[in-house]
């Protein structure tokens, strides 16, 4: 198994704060109110109604996430960083850097 490289790790955790801070930016814009202009039928306001629901699922989701990414970036230090909080078997380094935020392995994750 590949050795726990925490500064890569780090790097790839700014980086997505930096990504889903930007996701939360474009949600928010995105889910402002649907105001009821005449300019589009009934069908499209509708749309634009659900289309802001599931963007609104969306913006709880990426906030969530950046709570998750902060948590890790908080404890990359620590000596348990990387260590399955269920099972204590180490995370796959692999997984570390495609989710920063994981806290399980991939067996304990299910």
């Amino acid at each position: 198994m590949p050795k726990l490289n925490k500064p890569e790790i780090k790097q790839k955790i700014e980086s997505e704060i930096q990504r889903t801070e930007k996701l939360i930016s474009e949600y928010i814009e995105l889910t402002q109110p649907v105001e009821p202009e005449n300019a589009i039928g009934r069908i499209s306001r509708m749309d634009a109604i659900n289309n802001k629901s599931v963007t609104e699922a969306a913006l709880r989701k990426a906030r969530e996430k950046m709570d998750k990414l902060k948590f890790a970036l908080s404890k990359i230090n620590e000596e348990n960083f990387g260590i399955c909080i269920r099972c204590k078997a180490p995370i796959p380094v692999g997984r570390l850097l495609v989710m920063p935020q994981s806290q399980t392995c991939v067996k304990c994750s299910y």
